[in-house]
């Protein structure tokens, strides 16, 4: 029996559900994979740190986490930062899950060398050290025999990298068109059924789709971040979000929504890249689409993305909405407990 243990640096929803989850599939990991698990080291941004290479009470911990109080209180170490915490926790996979940077993929790109470096796999639901990092964190992983798998980044826990890296091998990705953020997806679904712009929005940050300040959605970053990491993994070309040609939800108006309805057409923020010989095309903005598009029937939550290659013409990949679910952090904790099983299984 294999025992693993993991180090949380970032605690949000999305970790809180990675526990949850990985609770849930406990019997399943020791009866199919032969493994058990203990948490060791937690780094959250408001409730502060915690490491004990012997076990975390993890229940305690998101306990005082609920309460707003913090969690140093449960470390056996005087830890005072991420790195600290990666350092010290003996664990042998980190998920890296810290906010987003779209600029420079900092701090998570310090953390995931750092814990690579020391002898961790690193998995992360973050798109910064993806699109700012990609070569080198895989170069370094392999250096230390290690894995970086990032599934999460791009369509929640839906299989985007994986399927390239393993069912399609030495497959050249040519283009790509798709709906890549579910937040705007929600908006302009909600728009389109009377609601006010300002309400769509108030909606998505209390199912917890949409941070206090929606700037990342509605403006277009997290879909060009996500765009600018298929491009720098699939079609490895580095490639950055302000590279992407780039416009958000903002100016699409109730006028402009029911205009479009009366043409049989609806508002999508779509993504798209394509080479064009030495060059790549890529660009994030609202479009009108009509029902011959597969877009056309992408509502509220559901995302997708429509590959084309050299050898399958088109293939296509869908996140549908389910009740009760709004693309938010279960789909994205799949993810992260799919890469850690791939990571484990081999």
């Amino acid at each position: 029996m294999k025992h693993y243990r993991l180090t949380f640096i970032g605690f949000g929803n999305v970790g809180r559900a990675l526990v949850h989850l990985l609770q849930r599939k406990r019997v399943h990991l020791k009866i199919r994979h032969n493994i058990t698990f203990s948490i060791t080291g937690i780094a959250t941004g408001r409730h502060g740190f915690a490491v004990d290479p012997g076990g975390i009470d993890v229940q305690k911990a998101m306990g005082l986490i609920e309460m707003g109080d913090s969690i140093a209180s449960l470390s056996t170490f005087k830890v005072k930062d991420a790195l600290a915490v990666i350092q010290h926790s003996g664990a042998d996979v980190m998920f890296e899950n810290s906010p987003v940077n779209p600029v420079t993929g900092q701090p998570a790109l310090d953390h995931i060398r750092t814990a690579l470096e020391i002898g961790m796999h690193a998995i992360t639901a973050n798109k910064g050290p993806v699109v700012h990092g990609y070569r080198e964190l895989t170069k370094l992983a392999e250096a230390r025999r290690k894995k970086f798998r990032f599934e999460s980044t791009v369509l929640g826990g839906a299989p985007v990298f994986s399927v390239f890296r393993e069912a399609m091998p030495a497959a050249d990705l040519l283009s790509f068109k798709g709906i890549l953020n579910a937040t705007t997806n929600i908006i302009l679904s909600r728009m389109e059924r009377g609601e006010t712009y300002e309400a769509a929005v108030k909606f998505c940050q209390s199912i917890g789709v949409a941070e206090t300040d929606p700037t990342n959605d509605v403006d277009g970053w997290d879909a060009a971040i996500k765009v600018a990491a298929l491009i720098t993994v699939l079609m490895e070309t580095p490639f950055t979000p302000q590279q992407v040609e780039r416009r958000g939800i903002r100016g699409i108006t109730p006028e402009m929504i029911e205009s479009a309805r009366a043409q049989g057409k609806r508002y999508k923020l779509v993504c798209s890249a394509e080479r064009d010989g030495e060059r790549l095309k890529a660009s994030v903005g609202p479009e009108l689409v009509d029902s011959s598009s597969p877009l056309y029937g992408m509502m509220d939550s559901s995302t997708g993305v429509t590959f084309r290659t050299d050898v399958l013409p088109d293939y296509s990949i869908s996140v549908s909405e389910r009740e009760g679910m709004s693309g938010g952090p279960q789909e994205t904790a799949y993810g992260l407990f799919a890469d850690f099983v791939s990571v484990i299984a081999r």
